[in-house]
């Protein structure tokens, strides 16, 4: 059988952007038999995410992320429909995913790599695997959960920076949900900022872009900042950070802003910022959603709930073709192969 695939052709180096021409797709043969244990799946949608910008690193920083190889094909999260099997646990037509899919339009696995799916607790969204029921979901429930400190009836405030992403259009809906009484997103566009108030709910959100940070923090956020979900750190953390309340929390999820510069995760905090956490007394620990897996099926249980009955909606953008694949690196996508 002949599939495409993606590979790395070339790698951006540690201070530069990803551009398309660091990926190449080009055909490949699969064989046609299938070892015991083996599945033949084809690919439905694969996820692009922006951690992957550090695994076109030599050096992902990470001990947890492998680096992807030069020359050889990419892998990230992915759903697949398994056409044909050797596997007793994978059978003929079972929705599987997997958080190191190859970026293939068909592939070669082993059944025990891969998790069944029920495709109705996605209302027959398979997307939403990778997104709001999958990895992204739990990283934004789980570190409200877990790092945040929302308490129903406190009055407080929750800021979410790159709030138009897969986590974090999530994570303020659960901040909602869990008793913020205001819940600020900060956005890079003006569509993404109605989007947010008008589909979403937040109370209000913030263009970086055009609008002055600090001031429309505290237009938005009159008594304070209780709960800040950080993917992007930065500047735009400075600013959120210096607006904190005494005792306040800060959920260290990404810091997307830093990922095409050579600096350790997390990156180090000015002088300035750093003291205010400290007078402040203000939480600031890196959140790992691996470390939580345990509390994984119960979590992507409710996040079903939520988004079948309406109370968690989904923002999702969606690209027809594996060779769309490496132009949107960097982004909070699903792609369809």
């Amino acid at each position: 059988m002949q599939v495409q695939r993606v590979v790395l052709n070339s790698q951006p180096g540690k201070n530069g952007a990803p551009v398309p021409e660091n990926f190449r797709v080009e055909k490949t043969t699969l064989a046609p038999d299938l070892q015991d244990g083996e599945v033949l799946v084809r690919t439905l949608y694969l996820s692009v995410d922006p951690y992957m910008r550090c695994r076109m690193n030599e050096d992902t920083g990470a001990d947890y992320l492998t680096p992807w190889q030069l020359f050889e094909c990419v892998d990230g999260g992915g759903v697949g429909v398994v056409e044909s099997s050797r596997c007793s646990t994978c059978t003929e037509g079972s929705v599987v995913t997997s958080f190191n899919w190859p970026w293939q339009t068909h592939a070669v696995l082993k059944g025990s790599s891969l998790q069944k799916v029920d495709s109705s607790m996605a209302d027959g969204h398979l997307s939403y695997f990778l997104g709001v029921i999958g990895m992204t979901g739990l990283t934004a429930l789980l570190g409200v959960r877990e790092k945040g400190h929302v308490v129903k009836g406190a009055n407080q405030t929750m800021v979410v920076s790159g709030a138009a992403g897969a986590c974090g259009s999530i994570a303020g809906q659960i901040g909602k949900l869990d008793g913020c009484v205001r819940v600020v997103g900060i956005c890079g566009t003006e569509e993404k900022c109605r989007a947010l108030v008008e589909d979403l709910g937040f109370s209000a959100a913030i263009n970086y872009y055009y609008e002055d940070i600090p001031k429309r923090l505290k237009e938005c956020c009159p008594d304070g900042i209780d709960v800040y979900f950080d993917n992007v750190g930065g500047v735009i953390s400075d600013a959120v950070i210096a607006q904190m309340n005494n005792g306040s929390h800060v959920i260290l999820c990404g810091q997307i802003s830093q990922y095409n510069k050579d600096v350790p995760y997390p990156p180090p905090l000015s002088e300035e910022t750093q003291k205010a956490l400290q007078i402040k007394n203000i939480t600031r620990e890196r959140f790992m959603v691996l470390s939580y897996m345990s509390k994984a099926d119960a979590a992507l249980c409710e996040l079903s709930r939520h988004v079948k009955s309406g109370q968690i909606k989904v923002l999702e953008t969606v690209v027809n073709g594996i060779e769309n694949m490496g132009v949107n690196i960097g982004g909070d996508a699903e792609q369809v192969t």
